[in-house]
């Protein structure tokens, strides 16, 4: 592989960004997490990563509770294929919550405050119901449970965490708030070395060719535990080597790529937030490092929607207005070409 230059396009093929094939379940299992704090964001990244690109098939696998949305990697909110939820928070939660110790302190949140949280959360929601954040807010408060400041937010992150709640099905084009042992109906059970082992597969398969940094800063797990989730999953990857850095991915991803070589070669847009983007420690394989801040003003965490050109980030996008009044603006890196401005259109039409 030629020092990096084929990097960003066989992300695009392992991401399935390009050759796209599967349903919106089988796009967020194919990448194991998909971060979705801007929940419109991430319907849009699960459907341009499938066969009909279609958001109401986005939203009826929420509905369906094939796909929900919690606090399992980075102590941030992702999309998970629901069965998986369990295990993912296994593995990440008791280091998050150490992490957040003393926030919990600063917030006067104890033991007793959260398993009384717990008890009015699972009373408002036993039987199949679903509450939107604002109403289980109002559950906590009428039962006596302080939400000031950042305490509702954090009794939820909280009780998410520890396996209590979730958001699934959608309620005002949102995703609700529901109980996990009522929604998530056959969760998978891993032992520990098993689930970092499936974790280290999927994520290189992917979003290879990464390497073992680019998946510790993305799962946030210890260095040990990602080599040995690597190790259990080497066999079913192949390991190349750009300018002396292992990267790992599938076997089959440059076979992908041929077979989508025109698309890949084409110019996509993308949400803020994606994981084309976020999946990585390092971008520099798809961005100039001149312009990362124009992908995140100020490094303020918060992502703008990309433009990308032969799998390299070459500009960002915004639209404004709705219907038929919605009007799209670009802000390329440099000066685009006529055949990436065509590019561009087309892709914005094509957008779910």
């Amino acid at each position: 592989m030629n020092a990096g230059s084929q990097i960003g396009r066989l992300r695009l093929a392992a991401q399935r960004l390009v050759g796209a094939d599967a349903t919106a379940t089988g796009a967020v299992r194919h990448l194991a997490a998909m971060q979705a704090q801007d929940f419109p964001g991430v319907v849009v990244s699960i459907a341009v990563r499938t066969r009909g690109r279609s958001r109401a098939d986005v939203e009826a696998a929420f509905d369906a509770g094939d796909v929900v949305v919690s606090w399992p990697l980075r102590g941030t909110l992702h999309a998970v294929v629901a069965e998986d939820l369990g295990w993912l928070l296994a593995l990440g939660t008791p280091r998050v919550l150490a992490q957040a110790a003393a926030r919990r302190a600063a917030l006067s949140l104890d033991d007793a405050v959260f398993d009384r949280a717990r008890e009015v959360a699972v009373e408002a929601l036993h039987g199949g119901r679903r509450l939107r954040r604002d109403a289980l807010l109002a559950a906590w408060a009428a039962a006596g449970v302080a939400i000031d400041g950042q305490r509702g937010y954090h009794l939820l992150w909280h009780l998410a965490q520890t396996g209590t709640l979730c958001l699934g099905p959608l309620v005002d084009g949102r995703p609700a708030i529901v109980l996990v042992d009522e929604w998530i109906r056959a969760p998978r059970r891993l032992a520990r070395d098993e689930a970092l082992g499936e974790l280290a597969l999927r994520y290189f398969q992917g979003h290879g060719p990464a390497t073992v940094r680019d998946f510790v800063r993305w799962a946030q797990l210890l260095a040990a535990d990602a080599r040995t989730g690597l190790a259990i999953a080497a066999p079913q990857l192949e390991r190349v080597v750009v300018d002396g850095v292992d990267h790992f991915r599938c076997p089959q991803v440059a076979d992908r790529l041929a077979a989508a070589s025109e698309q890949a070669d084409g110019v996509l847009l993308l949400p803020g937030f994606d994981e084309f983007v976020l999946g990585y420690r390092d971008r520099d394989a798809v961005l100039d490092p001149a312009y990362a801040q124009r992908i995140v003003p100020g490094g303020n965490g918060v992502f703008r929607p990309t433009v990308v050109d032969a799998g390299r980030i070459v500009g960002t996008w915004r639209h404004s207005g709705r219907g038929a009044a919605r009007t799209l603006e670009v802000d390329p890196f440099d000066r685009f070409t006529p055949a990436v401005e065509a590019g561009v259109v087309a892709a914005y039409a094509r957008l779910p």
